[in-house]
């Protein structure tokens, strides 16, 4: 696009979670396929008259991320998320977690009080797709705090860069996402990538122009 490569000043990027507590289940008590799902608002860039929306889904096993941009955070949002990250993940998606968002599900009134079965079209869908639809506790977001984490990565990346351009922002995320998943180790998959912990060669065939890099410089050149 004509723009000078983006360099970040991010804590110690050769490994993700260092210094985060390491908790009783290991990843590998987990099979792959347990999605955690979490939205976030990105900053309103220049040629935008509103903010947009980052849905982002990680793997509780394999690290493993995948994003979408959307200009609102509504039920049909939310159902495309689904579909285009059941689309992309290389093995089959078994159980999501989310918050209880009406985004997300109708299970719980006001009062927090559960409300079974689920008219909401994202409920619906999961179960077409024959995926567990796990909400987190009300009042407990910690429960989701492996994909909030990577939140905070994407917060580094955001408050660090001024966009020219929704474009560019949106550029730069998918190119960290890339990163994240082929060239980052973490401590917690024994510094292995999420892509060499989940050792699936059909991540290939999937996302045949995704190539590894060596630094996050080199993907946005």
């Amino acid at each position: 696009m004509g723009h000078e490569p983006r360099r970040f000043r991010l804590a110690r990027p050769g490994h993700e979670d260092d210094g985060a507590p390491v908790t009783k289940k290991a990843f590998k008590d987990y099979e792959p396929g347990f999605i955690h799902i979490d939205i976030k608002y990105l900053p309103q860039v220049l040629d935008e008259s509103a903010r947009r929306y980052l849905f982002v889904a990680i793997d509780r096993a394999t690290r493993w991320v995948f994003i979408e941009i959307y200009g609102d955070q509504t039920e049909s949002s939310s159902v495309d998320f689904l579909a285009k990250a059941r689309a992309a993940y290389p093995v089959t998606i078994i159980k999501r977690l989310t918050d209880n968002g009406s985004q997300f599900t109708d299970r719980f009134t006001a009062k927090g009080k559960s409300r079974e079965p689920s008219a909401h079209l994202f409920d619906r869908l999961c179960k077409q797709f024959d995926i567990e639809h796990r909400l987190i506790p009300p009042r407990h977001p910690q429960t989701n705090g492996m994909v909030e984490r990577f939140n905070g990565r994407i917060s580094d990346i955001v408050d660090q860069t001024r966009f020219g351009s929704a474009a560019e922002l949106e550029s730069t995320l998918r190119n960290y996402v890339k990163i994240y998943n082929h060239n980052i180790p973490q401590r917690a998959l024994k510094h292995q990538t999420p892509i060499q912990a989940g050792g699936y060669p059909s991540f290939a065939l999937k996302n045949p122009t995704v190539r590894p890099h060596a630094s996050f410089a080199a993907a946005s050149s």
